[in-house]
Order: structure tokens, then C-alpha cells, then sequence
């Protein structure tokens, strides 16, 4: 849950509601055992209440770009793959393994006997309809191109011709419908993690006549959303929505193994409030526990916490005259004690990050990448001073004024109030001017590239490094901060071409590149690297968390007897 979105995970909270796994893949929490599973009594209720600190801000998969839309997608559709309770990519809408040509570019699926929530049929059409909207430049999808491009063939044409405003055909794109049942796919070059990549949202299948039909309200609310997966919303009345209901959907094609019936989710912003609320049995599930709560759960078998995938930073905006400047990105990358703000502001198990790709995530014979790489942008004042002074004085300035654009929840002004304090006391001259808004509104100005500093992060969609890499290419549909690098471009360019099944040779081009995004260029500034608490109801089993991909799974989950 990039996302994204900027497909990001724009922070909205201390920890997302909706919160990506640790790196083990898929993580079924507390204690969720098969045989508790297969143990749900049969006459208590399976349903369960969770509270959200975020509305959800589209239903829409092509329009998708943020964890929560990703994850709630995730839940009522599927894909030609799914993730299963291990986080592996496992055939869904796919009926069996695709056939694939000799050097895995061509891949041709077979389609399962599978049905909409109107009984219509999943076909091959579907898929098409779904890709070529996601690539469409008219369509503005914050994901598609990003995901499609340089993996799906003439998906990178088409978008550069819709920036160019020139012609452009989408029967070019590589997806057609051989007949109902067939799906053939064709990919610009071999993709080691095409199974993760057709599991992603953004290539879930759509209903042509459905969404025609619908014209601007599709995906508007519950009533103007077809499902194809294992929960159907009955509820949601579109993106100011504070209350939303997922019921098991009965035309799904593995309900059999869908024991939930029905889930309620609320939004409430505050810690405090969405912690009562558990603790008076009005709710099962929360992920809204402020940095004070975490040491009073420490040991109570109703958190779970881990460390997980996620990494957040500082995007500098360089449409700003001085946050073009490299010695000021450095000064403020370099300003901020990212250990105090990990222990004594998150204080969930959260830790500093001096680096774009987290901890734990990939590794190489056995080496993880972030060990392989080091610490970049480390927190230096005298060093950040430096750079400071250096960088005014290229500016012909003695002081600037930078609007911080941040959350409205929370532990979101939490922690950007104190970004604004450490950089206004330790950069002289510098004012940060903070404006709290909702997630709607920071996806928005983010897109409109109407910031010059504002706290995001990434959550990766798939397990490689390039997940997070790919984000700062120039020009690239996550780019939303006028980064570009010649060099860094091209080593992206070679570790998704050339270098994409040469392992090691890869892991290199990607270091390199790190190097250059934070060492050279301080591109972003790293912030933290997220840690997640949740309280849980004990007697609710199955929840799956993903690193990847929509945060968590609904699927397999089951409510207990006392």
C-alpha cells in the first residue's frame, strides 16, 4: 500500500489503520492457527467491527493510490493472482499456471468459472477493458502507468504519447482476450515478479458494460461497484463516508473458505477515542494506538506489533526555487534527530531510517540489501549548518519560508510539529509554515505537485528493490517532485532490463543507485522506517498482514468462542 499515490502511504497517523506486514510475507496475527480457524463455533456470530483513521478515497482500481483503497480493493476483488495466508502469489481469476513462451514474455491465461456480484461472468474482456482504462492518459490513473510501464508491452508508448499529446492506440498495449476464457498477456521484457505484479489492484479485472453503463458514478458508492471477490460492500456511500459494511459475497468462486459474514468499519481519527472504544467491547480491531499507548500494551496478548516494509520520508518539492538547491535538500535532510523522533514521538518500534529500501525486505546470498548498503543522510547539525549556509548563499538569501504540508489526524501533527521545530531551530533563517488536511485533500495537492515539504512513505507493491526505486525515475508517475538524474535513470532502466534476471548485477544497480537518489542528490530525506501495533479481539483469528500489495486480508478470518 504504495502504494503507491503518489501511489504513497501518505501518513496520515501514527500507523495506518490498514498496516503492511513484516517482511516475512504474509503474517496471520494473533495466533491464528488453521485448526482455530476450522474451530469457529456455529452459533457465534461471524462478523466483526474495526475502526479506520482514514475515509476511503476511491473503490475504484484504476484510480487506486493509496493503502487504504488498496486494501479494501483487495478484499472485495482478485485479480489473475491473489496473496495467500504466506504473502505468495497464488492463481485466483487464473484457473492453474499460465502458459509461458520461451523467454517469458508471453503468458497465456485460462480463466476460472467465475462470476460479478450481478452474475455476469468474469471474462477475458474484462481484463483488457480494466488495463487499457489503467494506461489510458485520459483516464489521469496515478498507478497504471507506474505499475505497466516498461513490464506491460506499449504500455511506456502510450503514456509518452499522451504526454506529448500526441496519437495513441490502446489495442497496442499488451493484454488481449483470445476468447471469454483466454487471456493472453505480453510483457516489453522478462519480469521475475509478474506473479506479484498480477496480483497488485491495479490489474483486477473491470465489467465494461457495467462501468459504461455507470459513466462519473462509477465506483461513486457500494450501489455502483461490481465485486468479484470474497466480500462485497453493502455499505459505503462514497469518499466522505464514516462508516462502511464488507458482507461475504456468495457468487465469489472459493466462498467455501470465506467463514467471515459480515465486517463494520467506523473512521475515528483519534488515538484516544479508537483505544476506549476497544477497551468498552464497542469495536474488535484498531490500529489508531498513539505513541503513549504502545508501552501500557507492552506484553498484552491483544497487540501485535511488528516492524514492517514501510518507509517514510521528507519529499522536497524542487518546483520551489530553494528546495531545488542541493545543499538545502541536504541541510534539511541532515537537520532532524531521527533517533529522538523513532523513541520519543512514534515510540511503536518504529526506528531511524537513513535509507530509501527498509530493512529485511531483500536480500542477496543471504545479504540484506540494507546491510549490503549502509546508512545514508544521517543526522549531522554542524554538517547540516554547513550545507545550510552554503546553500543560502547560492541563493543570494539570508532566510526562507517553506510551506510543510501534513496530516490531520493525530499523531500526524504530532510528528510534523515536530519536523517544523527541529528544522526552524537547527537551520537559522528557516520558517516552516505547517497546514494540517485531510488524506483526500494531501492525495490531491500532492498530485498538483502543491507542496514544498510534506512527511510520505511507500509501501512496496511487490518484492524487489525496484519497488521503491522506480518511484524517482524522471518524469515517472510517483515523481511527483521534479527529481531527475541522468545517471539514476539509466541504472533503473538496466536493472529492469539488462540486468533483471542477473541477480547480482541488479542488487549493485539498485545500491548504486540509492547512493545517488540520498548521498548525491538528497532527493528525499528519510524519516523512519514504520513499525505497527494493532489491539485485536483474542477471539478473532485468520487476519493476514502482506508487506505488499493491499495491507491485509480479510479471507480467512473467523470469530472465536469465549
Amino acid at each position: 500500500m504504495k502504494k503507491s499515490k503518489y501511489s504513497l502511504l501518505l501518513v496520515l497517523t501514527l500507523v495506518f489503520s490498514l498496516i503492511l506486514a513484516a517482511c516475512s510475507g504474509g503474517n496471520e496475527g494473533a495466533d491464528n492457527s488453521k485448526e482455530e480457524e476450522n474451530n469457529a463455533a456455529s452459533d457465534v456470530p461471524q462478523e466483526f467491527k474495526m475502526l479506520d483513521s482514514s475515509e476511503i478515497p476511491t473503490m475504484d482500481t484504476v484510480l487506486a493510490e493509496g493503502s487504504t483503497s488498496f486494501t479494501y480493493i483487495g478484499n472485495v476483488g482478485e485479480g489473475l493472482y491473489r496473496l495467500d495466508k504466506d504473502g505468495k502469489p497464488v492463481p485466483a481469476m487464473s484457473d492453474g499456471e499460465p502458459k509461458v513462451n520461451d523467454d517469458k514474455t508471453v503468458f497465456t491465461f485460462t480463466l476460472r468459472d467465475a462470476k460479478w456480484s450481478n452474475g455476469d461472468p468474469v471474462t477475458a474482456q474484462d481484463f483488457v477493458f480494466a488495463w487499457q482504462r489503467a494506461i489510458d492518459p485520459k483516464t489521469a490513473s496515478p498507478y497504471g502507468p507506474y505499475m505497466m510501464g516498461g513490464k506491460i508491452k506499449g504500455a511506456a508508448e502510450i503514456t509518452q504519447a499522451g504526454a506529448d499529446k500526441k496519437e495513441y492506440d490502446l489495442n497496442t498495449l499488451g493484454v488481449k482476450a483470445i476468447d471469454d476464457k483466454t487471456l493472453e498477456v505480453t510483457l516489453e521484457k522478462p519480469v521475475v515478479y509478474w506473479e506479484d505484479l498480477f496480483a497488485f489492484p491495479t490489474f483486477y479485472p473491470q465489467n465494461q458494460k457495467f462501468v459504461e453503463e455507470k459513466g462519473e458514478a462509477f465506483a461513486s458508492n457500494a450501489e455502483n461497484l461490481l465485486y468479484n471477490g470474497p466480500f462485497k460492500m453493502t455499505k459505503w456511500e462514497g469518499t466522505d463516508a464514516q462508516e462502511w459494511v464488507l458482507e461475504k459475497n456468495p457468487d465469489y468462486w472459493d466462498a467455501e473458505n470465506v467463514k467471515m459474514e459480515k465486517i463494520t468499519v467506523n473512521v475515528v481519527k483519534d488515538s484516544g477515542s479508537a483505544v476506549n472504544a476497544f477497551e468498552a467491547g464497542e469495536t474488535d480491531m484498531t490500529g489508531l494506538l498513539s505513541s503513549d499507548l504502545v508501552p501500557q500494551y507492552e506484553g498484552d496478548e491483544r497487540m501485535m506489533s511488528w516492524l514492517d516494509a514501510s518507509v517514510f520520508w521528507l519529499k522536497m518539492n524542487q518546483k520551489n526555487e530553494a528546495l531545488a538547491n542541493v545543499n538545502i535538500r541536504k541541510a534539511i535532510a541532515m537537520a532532524f534527530n531521527k533517533e529522538d523522533l523513532a523513541t520519543s514521538i512514534l515510540s511503536n518500534g518504529s526506528v531511524p531510517a537513513n535509507y530509501m529500501v527498509p530493512k529485511e525486505f531483500v536480500n542477496l546470498d543471504g545479504k540484506d540489501f540494507r546491510e549490503a548498503n549502509g546508512d545514508m543522510l544521517v543526522y549531522n547539525v554542524e554538517e547540516a549548518k554547513k550545507h545550510w549556509e552554503a546553500g543560502l548563499k547560492e541563493l543570494g538569501k539570508t532566510e526562507l519560508t517553506i510551506r510543510y504540508l501534513g496530516g490531520d489526524t493525530e499523531a500526524s501533527k504530532k510528528i510534523d510539529a515536530y519536523m517544523k521545530n527541529q528544522l526552524e531551530t537547527n537551520l537559522e533563517g528557516l520558517t516552516v509554515e505547517l497546514e494540517s488536511v485531510p488524506f483526500a485533500v494531501r492525495l490531491e495537492r500532492d498530485n498538483a505537485m502543491d507542496y514544498d515539504l510534506q512527511m510520505a512513505g511507500w509501501g512496496p507493491d511487490y518484492g524487489n528493490a525496484i519497488s521503491f526505486a522506480d518511484l524517482w525515475v524522471t518524469n515517472g508517475g510517483s515523481n511527483r517532485m521534479g527529481y531527475t538524474n541522468e545517471k539514476y535513470d539509466e541504472l533503473i532502466k538496466k536493472a529492469q532490463g539488462e540486468l533483471a534476471t542477473k541477480p547480482k548485477e541488479n542488487f549493485e544497480a539498485l545500491q548504486e543507485a540509492e547512493r545517488i537518489l540520498l548521498e548525491e542528490d538528497a532527493g528525499i530525506a528519510p524519516v523512519y522506517q514504520r513499525a505497527s501495533n494493532i489491539l485485536i479481539n483474542p477471539n478473532l483469528k485468520g487476519l493476514v498482514e502482506y508487506q505488499y500489495g493491499p495491507d491485509y486480508s480479510f479471507k480467512w478470518m473467523t470469530m472465536q468462542g469465549e
